[in-house]
């Protein structure tokens, strides 16, 4: 931060720390002019990264670019020495850049140039340096020869194949295959470790099937490598052994491993056991990180993303089987390589001003700090009486031309370093004012306005602005003076008119300039348009009277329905109005006039409603087309121009709205006719517009609201003379058919523009350099081919047209490509990165624009879904593609398979096709929510449960972890409390017992993974067709029962049996009757008999005696005792019931009254055969 110098006292420190936060840094301006002028120690630019790895086949490039003034130069050293680049003749430097070019064509050793450089760039202000960039070649060395025997293991028992890559740089991809290119099958029992070893947690029979060789895939030079097969031998027993986990990676029971903060961090866990075991991951005291977590390789591998310093502590994974479980412990240091608190800035000052370059960075350990300028030791430097170095700052005082340099800041640890430039830049420049010389400014009257006056001057100047070289200072009231210069006035009026002068001043000098303010009044329609309702053919006018600034000009538009207002014949656009001569239907609607000028614009609206045709004179008169218009005339004929006039025909009860003039011409297409005008259908004469060497004749068609009349009898031909063609072609285009050739087309010209006999048209070509030769070709053809063209370049195009009387005016030039031919590059470095469950981040280097031959159409990512992650789930392996248009290194591919494993290659693509494909990239996705389930059936057996049964979701797209069912009662608007049931994944029936046999049922039913709940299912139960009668099996395709005719059907059969039965009842209990019993008999009573009371007894004759252990209801009919199977069972709140197949199974019951009075042997009907009954 900049300050002015200040001498503090102990009293003073309080107000210099206040004004340290008022000062700011100067900055210099972005004018290129200004720019040039001042000078600029050098600024790294642009330079390799640290560790750059090269592919040997190529040539090498060391990037270092730098910027200041004068213009730096360069220098290296390698290995700490210097590099004497003139010396090599393999090495050179690219003009004006620093940039190192080591060519091999002539031959060489890439291996020879590898080491630690360094570039230097300097000018008379001071040395800039870049990092030291350690050069390795790539390496990709062969797999040492070896011969390995096959490997006998007993069957269940743990085995490692392993791999031991050769070293290359960098290292290479490892992966497993079968000596006939087969990929081995990974699974929780067999995978790949990150040391690149095959792990068998437990080996099995099948293992024997096939072998097992180990590839390695190298970087640059797309090579694989593959080591010689191994072979397995299983022994078999007579059964497997059952065994608890051990961990065959890593060793032991505890570990440690150091990872540095920002990297990934990745831990292994491989453990044997039959079964395989499965592995959990946890963190000592804590939850694993949030949100950066990866469980990786069927969970044997816990990667940690950008691991920070809380990340460090003790993790343990567990591997468990049935048979038990064991536990290894990790311990885990996060250690840091130096990151930047604050990085030191460029800092300008004036001479005599203060400053401080402050360098601060964290790292474990905490890095050292070391100050350099110019490339050197700040210890061994010359000394500087106004520079102090403490610790991480280095404050400046009373700074001084001369004082510019550029300062190093490194901070380094044992595991890296930073290397930071900040250049000190002295300057003495007077102010200079950056707005043009005499400006101009109008405002309306009452608006808020602002007077730009930009300015630079070192130190920073001071700005006043004067009015009409007046000597007071502006700023307060209505006016407001901004620290960049402006002078804002919140509200101008007239008396703010007039020259505005800002003055900058430092102590090197001042600089002014002049604004002049000019105050307009506002525009303002006084009288605008009124609503009207006019009748059809007659003339209203809208008015739009407008009054505004004098010295503005002022533009009246129309609007009609917030359109453009055509202004056809029947509309007059005057001064203060619109004027509509002969108004029908269509001319209804919205009018708004528009009053604008270059500062601001007001507007008016009204609405115009115009009625019909009175009522009586068209009430019975039918509305057809006109008829054709008669007698058609040229006169006042010219070189360019007839008169054409017409009588019209009738209207047919239908005004004429709109006439159409067609011609024919009889050279080019006779008997082809074409509009060629359209005139109101208040006119009946018109002047045409005619054409050169055009045998012309006419015919006019009326239009109404119904439809056009049929055209008129043509006119007699009138034909005009010829001339050369004023026009050329249009729509020229050259674009390539093939790659070696360049076709040249264009839209011709039509008969009215050929304007003479032989119209031909002269082609003219050559390659876009002003030195290059035109070629051309005289064709008639509207297209020309030329062959034999290099590939995609531009050419100069020109097209003229001629005809016997002469040529077109000189044609444009047009700019036309050669054919294009398939891209020759592939995109490279193409890196993907997981955004979700379904999207990844694509980023990749561009190819060079030689490569692409052609007009760079998109980079298209071709991508195909490999496999689930999930067990024997099919696929489909469909490859699509996304594309990415114009010169684009990043995009997003999204709609992508939760958990899955996937493969994506990237093309350049231009007008011809697809470049040569990338290398095909693979990366999983990651768990997400599932689908929903298949489907929800509800089956109701009774009316005390309800069954549910649903399938597994479509699209699991994760482990699902089981399902979450909510439910709840509902009846009518009124719903009960929601009720929760989680199961396990395997569950697919739950069983609810119903509270309430009346209410239906909404269930929502998700399946989930680790992610969360996915989309619901909602259903629900079947409204129940009375409340006695439960429903079969209910799915989404059920039939209501209730509406089927054999259902129907069945309830009348069975309406009418119950009714026959009731009758054949009601006759046999008419045979029996009731009697005093001492009038008739005198016979001894059972004192229990409940009839004793009433004097009355049932009497009938022996043919209707009851059966032993069988009991007589109340209308003489016999039931067995203990049975289900009779018609009815006489008890209050019996049910009904229906099985599936619509038989009656229904119980009924009669509760016989305790008093039953002589003569009346009743029951009471609550059931409903009773009811039937009662009502018969």
């Amino acid at each position: 931060m900049v300050m002015r110098r200040h001498h503090l006292t102990c009293a003073g420190i309080a107000f210099a720390l206040y004004l340290h936060h008022l000062v700011s840094t100067i900055e210099v301006p972005l004018d290129s002019n200004i720019q040039s002028e001042l000078p600029q120690p050098p600024t790294i630019t642009k330079q390799s990264v640290k560790d750059y790895i090269v592919d040997p086949r190529d040539n090498i490039f060391i990037e270092c670019e730098a910027k200041g003034n004068p213009v730096p130069i360069f220098s290296w050293t390698r290995n700490g020495k210097f590099f004497n680049v003139a010396k090599d003749p393999k090495v050179s430097m690219r003009r004006r850049s620093g940039t190192l070019v080591i060519d091999f064509h002539s031959g060489g050793r890439p291996e020879d140039y590898e080491g630690e450089y360094q570039c230097f760039a300097r000018n008379d202000y001071g040395t800039a340096l870049s990092s030291k960039i350690h050069l390795q070649v790539s390496k990709s060395p062969l797999w040492p020869k070896e011969k390995v025997d096959v490997i006998e293991v007993d069957e269940g028992a743990p085995l490692s194949l392993q791999c031991n890559p050769p070293p290359g740089l960098p290292s290479p991809v490892i992966f497993w295959m079968s000596s006939s290119m087969e990929p081995i099958h990974q699974d929780k029992r067999v995978s790949q470790g990150q040391n690149g070893d095959l792990y068998f947690s437990n080996v099995m029979l099948q293992d024997a099937q096939t072998d097992y060789s180990c590839n390695a895939r190298f970087h640059f030079t797309h090579t694989i490598q593959q080591k010689n097969p191994y072979t397995l031998k299983v022994k078999t027993t007579r059964g497997i052994t059952e065994t608890t986990p051990s961990f065959m990676y890593p060793y032991g029971t505890s570990s440690s491993q150091m990872v540095l903060r920002g990297e990934d961090l990745l831990l292994e866990c491989i453990a044997s056991g039959v079964p395989a075991p499965d592995i959990m991951w946890y963190k000592k005291g804590g939850e694993l990180p949030v949100g950066k977590t990866k469980l990786e390789n069927f969970n044997k591998a816990l990667r940690i993303s950008n691991v920070s310093e809380e990340d460090s502590g003790e993790y343990f994974c567990l591997a468990s089987n049935k048979m038990g479980s064991i536990r290894h412990t990790i311990s885990v240091r996060v250690k840091a390589a130096p990151y930047w608190l604050d990085e030191p800035q460029n800092l300008i000052l004036a001479p005599g001003e203060d400053g401080r370059l402050v360098c601060r960075a964290n790292g474990n350990p905490k890095p050292a700090i070391q100050w350099l300028v110019n490339g050197e030791p700040i210890e061994g430097s010359p000394p500087n009486p106004s520079r102090e170095v403490a610790g991480d700052t280095i404050v400046f005082r009373d700074t001084q031309i001369g004082s510019s340099a550029v300062y190093q800041c490194n901070a380094s640890n044992e595991h890296g370093y930073l290397l930071a430039n900040a250049f000190v830049s002295v300057l003495d420049v007077p102010p200079r004012i950056l707005a043009p010389r005499n400006q101009l400014i109008k405002v309306i009257q009452n608006n808020r306005t602002r007077l730009d006056c930009p300015f630079f001057g070192s130190p920073i100047p001071t700005l006043r602005w004067f009015k009409n070289g007046q000597g007071n200072t502006l700023d307060g009231g209505n006016y407001k003076a901004h620290e960049n210069g402006s002078l804002e006035m919140e509200m101008a009026r007239k008396e703010d008119q007039g020259i505005y002068t800002c003055v900058a001043t430092n102590i090197l000098g001042k600089a002014e300039a002049q604004v002049r303010l000019e105050v307009k009044d506002p525009t303002r329609i006084v009288r605008g348009p009124e609503d009207q309702v006019v009748k059809r053919g007659s003339m209203p006018r809208l008015h739009c009277r407008v009054k505004h600034d004098p010295t503005l000009k002022l533009t009246v538009t129309w609007l009609k329905d917030d359109a453009p207002l055509y202004m056809g014949n029947r509309m007059k656009k005057e001064d203060d109005g619109l004027t509509i001569y002969g108004v029908a239907e269509k001319d209804q609607g919205d009018y708004t006039c528009v009053a604008s000028t270059e500062l601001d614009k007001d507007s008016a609206k009204a609405y115009l409603t115009v009625l019909a045709v009175p009522a009586n004179r068209l009430r019975d008169l039918p509305k057809e087309r006109p008829d054709r218009p008669q007698d058609l005339e040229l006169t006042d004929l010219a070189e360019r121009s007839v008169r054409l006039t017409w009588i019209p025909g009738d209207d047919n009860n239908s005004p004429i709205t709109d006439y159409i003039v067609q011609f024919e011409e009889d050279r080019f297409q006779p008997g082809m006719w074409h509009n060629h005008s359209r005139y109101p259908g208040s006119v009946n004469s018109a002047i045409l517009s005619l054409s050169p060497y055009v045998n012309y004749q006419f015919r006019v068609i009326a239009v109404n609201d119904v439809g056009s009349s049929l055209p008129s009898m043509p006119s007699e031909r009138y034909q005009t003379n010829g001339a050369r063609p004023e026009i050329n072609p249009t729509g020229v285009q050259g674009a390539g058919t093939q790659k070696n050739n360049m076709e040249i087309t264009w839209t011709p010209l039509n008969a009215t523009q050929a304007y003479g006999p032989n119209l031909r048209y002269i082609v003219r070509w050559r390659r876009r350099d002003p030195r290059g030769s035109w070629y051309n070709e005289t064709v008639k053809a509207p297209r020309h081919v030329v062959w034999n063209t290099p590939i995609y370049v531009p050419y100069e195009i020109k097209v003229q047209a001629e005809n016997d009387f002469g040529r077109a005016p000189e044609p444009d030039t047009y700019i036309g490509y050669s054919g294009e031919d398939y891209p020759k590059a592939a995109p490279t470095d193409v890196r993907i990165r997981v955004l979700n469950s379904t999207a990844i981040a694509l980023t990749w280097t561009r190819v060079h624009l030689d490569t692409i031959q052609g007009q760079l159409k998109e980079y298209r990512a071709y991508f195909w879904r490999d496999s689930s992650l999930l067990k024997n789930l099919w696929v489909s392996k469909k490859r699509q593609y996304v594309s990415f248009p114009g010169d684009r290194n990043r995009g997003i591919v999204s709609r992508l398979f939760p958990y899955s494993n996937y493969k994506l290659e990237m093309v350049v693509t231009n007008g011809r096709g697809d470049g040569p494909r990338s290398e095909v990239k693979e990366f999983p996705t990651p768990e997400g929510v599932p689908s929903s389930p298949r489907y929800l059936r509800i089956r109701q057996p009774n009316l005390e449960s309800i069954n549910l049964e649903w399938d597994h979701p479509e699209h699991p797209n994760g482990v699902l972890t089981g399902y979450s069912l909510r439910y709840q009662a509902f009846n009518g608007s009124k719903t009960g409390r929601t009720l929760v049931e989680n199961f396990s994944p395997n569950q697919t029936k739950f069983t609810l017992q119903r509270t309430d046999p009346i209410s239906r049922y909404r269930f929502f039913l998700r399946a989930r993974t680790q992610v969360g709940e996915g989309e619901t299912l909602v259903e629900e139960s079947p409204a129940l067709l009375n409340e006695a009668t439960p429903t079969p099996a209910y799915t989404k395709n059920h039939v209501d029962i209730a509406t089927q005719g054999w259902f129907i059907g069945l309830m009348c059969a069975i309406a009418l049996l119950v009714l026959i039965l009731l009758i054949v009842c009601f006759i046999k209990r008419s045979r029996g009757g009731k009697y005093p019993v001492r009038d008739n008999k005198d016979e001894h009573l059972n004192p229990e008999d409940k009839n004793v009371e009433d004097g009355s007894f049932d009497y009938s004759d022996e043919d209707n005696k009851p059966l032993p252990n069988s009991q007589t209801s109340l209308d003489g009919t016999i039931k067995q005792q203990e049975s289900d199977d009779s018609l009815v069972d006489y008890g209050e709140g019996g049910e009904g019931q229906f099985n599936e197949d619509g038989s009656f199974i229904g119980q009924y019951t009669v509760k016989k009254d305790k008093e039953e009075t002589e003569g009346n042997e009743s029951s009471e009907a609550t059931s409903p055969v009773n009811a039937i009954y009662s009502l018969a």
